[in-house]
């Protein structure tokens, strides 16, 4: 990289700048209300190729635009826009390794919670060893929080805004208060959701187990990732609604996102889940993920995008 992470460079408003010289409005919708939509782009570098991969890009790019539809609010920006500001800020700061990278949009100005513009975007890189350090445990003591995750009804899990992580906050506040690395949800009904940020997979007699979209998760892309990645391995997988105690008697399980990746879970209300076996299913579909990540699966190497080399 070209500077150290507290001097790395952004794409804010149009400009490439230093991170410390960004500026939003302190009255906007986005800093008062979390009016704002964003995605957490994945990038793996491939040492041998040389390359670094954006993984799903477009389809990232699609769940932006789908959330700031649904939110109402006006973007400006086209595919073409998101990709060079995307594609320009990580070869101004020459990143040779792997990225997140948090690609939003905002209501900037003087507006209310009910505004719809003037939307602004930055886009902000970091390498994936120093995001929080939730994201970057072997293993998780997980606890099935008090709260409830929002529903389609109240606050819509499908959008992808600053606004639902306080719904995440509240529960993470409370596993981390009790001493628990993490929370995994339950919806109004009573029924297994997902974790703060991340999707819940479990594995029981052989096949993979996933909530349906319709119990108040995220339209995950790293969740659909999975569910491919599984089938293209002859894994059984069922999308259904799963009861609380079936989590403490499963043979494996794991929550999973662009920033997580595949990580085991090792207890659920301090019942041990057994997935520390020599080849645990969880085990198997991360080194698949991190080799399709990297481009080197040749039947999904239209995920990835290569980031250097040709223009944009």
């Amino acid at each position: 990289m070209k500077t150290d992470v507290s001097n790395r460079f952004i794409w804010c408003k149009g400009k490439i700048i230093n991170v410390n010289e960004a500026q939003i409005n302190v009255l906007s919708p986005t800093a008062q209300f979390g009016l704002n939509v964003f995605e957490g782009i994945p990038c793996y570098w491939n040492e041998k190729q040389g390359q670094l991969y954006a993984f799903r890009l477009r389809d990232h790019y699609n769940r932006l635009l789908r959330s700031a539809k649904l939110i109402q609010i006006n973007c400006p920006y086209t595919i073409y826009d998101l990709e060079k500001a995307f594609f320009d800020i990580i070869r101004t700061n020459e990143y040779y390794e792997n990225l997140s990278v948090r690609q939003t949009l905002f209501v900037d100005g003087f507006g209310s919670w009910g505004s719809e513009e003037p939307v602004e975007m930055f886009v902000a890189p970091i390498p994936k060893g120093q995001i929080s350090s939730e994201y970057n445990k072997k293993g998780l003591n997980c606890c099935v929080t008090s709260w409830r995750r929002i529903s389609d009804t109240t606050l819509s899990p499908r959008i992808k805004c600053g606004a639902n992580y306080i719904n995440s906050r509240v529960g993470q506040r409370e596993a981390l208060r009790n001493g628990y690395d993490t929370c995994i949800f339950l919806n109004e009904f009573g029924k297994v959701a997902e974790g703060p940020g991340s999707c819940f997979f479990m594995v029981l007699n052989g096949g993979l187990i996933t909530p349906s979209l319709t119990d108040n998760v995220l339209e995950s892309i790293t969740r659909a990732t999975v569910i491919e990645l599984a089938k293209s391995k002859g894994i059984p997988v069922i999308e259904r609604s799963i009861d609380r105690t079936e989590l403490y008697t499963c043979d494996e399980a794991f929550l999973c996102g662009s920033a997580m990746e595949i990580t085991p879970i090792l207890s659920i209300d301090k019942y041990i889940i057994e997935n520390r076996k020599a080849e645990s299913m969880t085990d198997l579909l991360h080194r698949i993920y991190l080799k399709t990540a990297q481009g080197m699966n040749a039947e999904f190497k239209h995920w990835v995008t290569p980031i250097y080399g040709g223009e944009r």
